[in-house]
């Protein structure tokens, strides 16, 4: 499986921005209310033998707060991370921490095992393991005269 690094949409060469505003906006993360636009996970995805395993970045965040859907082999990996309530007396003079709602969908090769897929989330870590079918594993074929 070739390995290829995630670019989010709107830092995509060629992503088109219509006027100075919205070009404002896009460089300090602001959408239209001024509120920092939504974020997305980084994620890894590692092959072995008998599975597919994805790694997601989702710290701060809460089991319950993370969901998971397979569907027609698109794997969804979706939640929020909700900003930490602090009083007004904070004076922040940068703030890089991403906070909203996330979506992360991934096209499954055919030779996943829908129905014995895990998921187990420590130390701010999604971890996804998608086992292969039996017939998609690897095997030594014996040569006979």
């Amino acid at each position: 499986m070739k390995i290829t690094k995630y670019v989010p949409r709107h830092m995509q060469p060629g992503f088109p921005v219509g006027n100075l505003d919205e070009a404002l906006n896009e460089l300090m993360g602001w959408n239209k209310g001024g509120i920092m636009r939504s974020w997305a996970p980084d994620v890894d995805i590692a092959e072995n033998p008998d599975s597919y395993e994805i790694h997601a970045e989702l710290p701060g965040m809460r089991e319950e707060d993370i969901n998971i859907t397979l569907n027609n082999n698109v794997l969804t990996i979706s939640g929020e991370k909700k900003r930490e309530i602090k009083e007004e007396k904070d004076n922040f003079v940068r703030v890089e921490r991403s906070y909203g709602k996330f979506e992360r969908s991934f096209s499954l090769p055919n030779n996943i095992t829908g129905d014995r897929v895990s998921a187990n989330y420590s130390d701010g870590v999604l971890k996804v393991t998608l086992p292969k079918a039996e017939e998609a594993k690897s095997r030594t074929i014996k040569v006979s005269k």
